[in-house]
């Protein structure tokens, strides 16, 4: 029998045809995405759901698609799935991460034109009969500071097109390499540096943690004035009222915003202000941009369904069928070693390089390769998965390698990954027991046996007495329960680190608390997808 696809969002008609001539039933009905209840109501019959970003595939739809086997996304954002339930329900997730980076990058592009000749406002005082010509008075970009936060795929594409506009091209971006910059033709500095140089600054990250409002009104107020801000990657990387009352004091020459702290925007403490360009998330709207994503997701789909293949899964690693019955428990085993490096980084990565010991040395290499380096990249990129992975590591200029060698050891197998940085190396290492369980077994050349949770707390300390019992009793106080406690040391007095398995997360004044006693070298909380 046929598989079943759904198509409920606007997709392509040449897209659609793409299940037709490869044999699958397909049916296109647009309607059913902004459509909840219909939704719960035929989803049982398909194999494959393909979306744009009107469908919510929530735990509800999930629990009702008894048949569904993938749900295939046609952009990058994914964040109108479920993606967890997805997981435990056995759906993969699939995106197409690389079908929009040149339309979103010209969009910047456009934007900072526009708010550098005042285009717009400029626009509607003709359409409106007058003849304004002294009052949109401009500026030109060529020999003019471009900062770029953010100088991955699409930052890079910006970065690009800057420089041939005679633009003197900035960057901080800390998992950028020199070498990378150098290649680039950027100058790679510090966001400090690059908020008192640039004309322009644009902005090209991910709303992470440590991305968060990073132009706050702090530093807002150390931009060079008469600087212009650009913004077509993420709401919330911008304190938007804060940037207000820089245009009004006249600190901030103009904005050119394409993305809002909260969407779809209808109010904001931008709009209709002076030389603020503002348009509703259109960064990836082109034809050729809505064509290119709508092909790729229903071939891979496609793919998946008729032949296992598996291309930008969320969720699962490109492996086949059988391989993935004995490499899951070591694929997820990469991952957190991986994720553990990569929340303990915060400096440019120069080289990751991936040691296989054991029977794990002639598992598919690739597929663990991709886990290891999704874990590291991940912190820092939450929209990395295991296909891009390698893509994004070579755009960051990360140079990747692998290592086999027979069983060495009193381990069937493990494998220790080494991050390579200006300042230091950094690794760890783990294998799987008999019981499918990853588990860490040395850190920084200290052995240990440590469970691995989804909230954890890594610390380093001299060995020296009442270090267990300051933890222990510090956790307690806090409300913090500990569900495994793992301690290992180099030698009697040495260097030595503790690794918590705790039922949530630390909170802010327990680590403090813990940073307070001076018995600590570093204290870092740890998070890990560890279902």
């Amino acid at each position: 029998m046929a598989p079943k696809v759904l198509v409920s969002d606007k997709l392509s008609e040449t897209a659609v045809q793409i299940f037709r001539d490869r044999g699958i039933e397909v049916d296109f009905d647009p309607s059913i995405g902004k459509d909840k209840d219909k939704l719960l109501e035929v989803i049982g019959k398909y194999d494959g759901l393909a979306i744009r970003s009107a469908t919510k595939v929530t735990e509800k739809v999930l629990e009702a698609a008894t048949n569904l086997k993938v749900v295939g996304r046609a952009g990058i954002g994914t964040d109108n799935v479920d993606k967890v339930a997805a997981s435990k329900k056995g759906v993969i997730v699939m995106n197409t991460p690389f079908g929009n980076m040149i339309t979103t990058a010209e969009h910047a592009i456009a934007m900072m034109f526009a708010v550098a000749r005042q285009i717009p406002e400029a626009s509607a005082s003709t359409h409106a009969g007058k003849w304004e010509k002294s009052k949109f008075m401009g500026v030109e970009l060529t020999g003019k500071t471009l900062g770029v936060i953010g100088a991955g795929n699409i930052g890079g594409i910006v970065c690009d097109r800057a420089r041939g506009l005679k633009m003197k091209v900035i960057a901080f971006d800390p998992f950028l390499s020199e070498e990378k910059a150098e290649q680039m033709q950027v100058e790679k500095v510090e966001l400090e540096e690059l908020l008192k140089r640039s004309d322009f600054i644009t902005l090209h990250v991910p709303l992470i943690d440590s991305t968060r409002n990073i132009l706050s009104r702090e530093n807002l107020e150390k931009t060079k004035k008469g600087v212009r801000i650009i913004n077509c990657a993420r709401g919330g990387l911008v304190d938007e009222e804060a940037l207000a009352d820089l245009i009004k004091s006249g600190h901030v020459a103009g904005a050119a915003f394409d993305v809002f702290s909260e969407e779809p925007a209808t109010e904001n403490p931008l709009f209709g202000l002076p030389n603020v360009v503002c348009t509703p998330h259109l960064g990836a709207a082109t034809t050729e941009a809505q064509e290119n994503v709508a092909l790729q997701v229903a071939e891979q789909m496609a793919d998946y369904l008729l032949t296992g293949a598996v291309t930008n899964a969320l969720n699962m690693p490109s492996v086949t069928a059988e391989e993935a019955k004995i490499m899951g428990p070591w694929i997820k085993l990469a991952e957190h070693l991986g994720a553990f490096i990569g929340q303990m980084t915060d400096e440019p990565i120069k080289a990751i390089n991936i040691l296989y010991d054991g029977h794990v040395a002639d598992m598919n290499l690739d597929a663990l390769n991709c886990a290891a380096i999704a874990g590291v990249m991940k912190p820092a990129n939450p929209d990395v998965n295991l296909v891009s992975a390698p893509v994004a590591a070579a755009d960051k200029g990360i140079q990747i390698s692998r290592t086999t060698q027979g069983k060495s050891g009193v381990f069937d197998a493990y494998i220790k990954l080494t991050v390579v940085t200006d300042k230091r190396e950094r690794s760890i290492a783990g294998t799987v027991f008999s019981d499918g369980k990853p588990r860490f077994i040395q850190i920084k050349g200290i052995n240990i046996d440590a469970e691995i949770g989804n909230h954890m707390l890594y610390t380093t300390n001299q060995d020296v007495p009442g270090i267990i019992g300051t933890l222990g009793r510090t956790m307690g106080e806090g409300g913090v329960n500990i569900a495994n406690f793992t301690l290992g040391r180099k030698e009697a007095g040495g260097d030595a680190i503790a690794v918590l398995y705790v039922d949530a997360p630390v909170p802010d004044a327990v680590l403090k608390q813990l940073h307070d006693t001076g018995l600590f070298q570093s204290i870092r909380p740890l998070e890990f997808d560890a279902a």
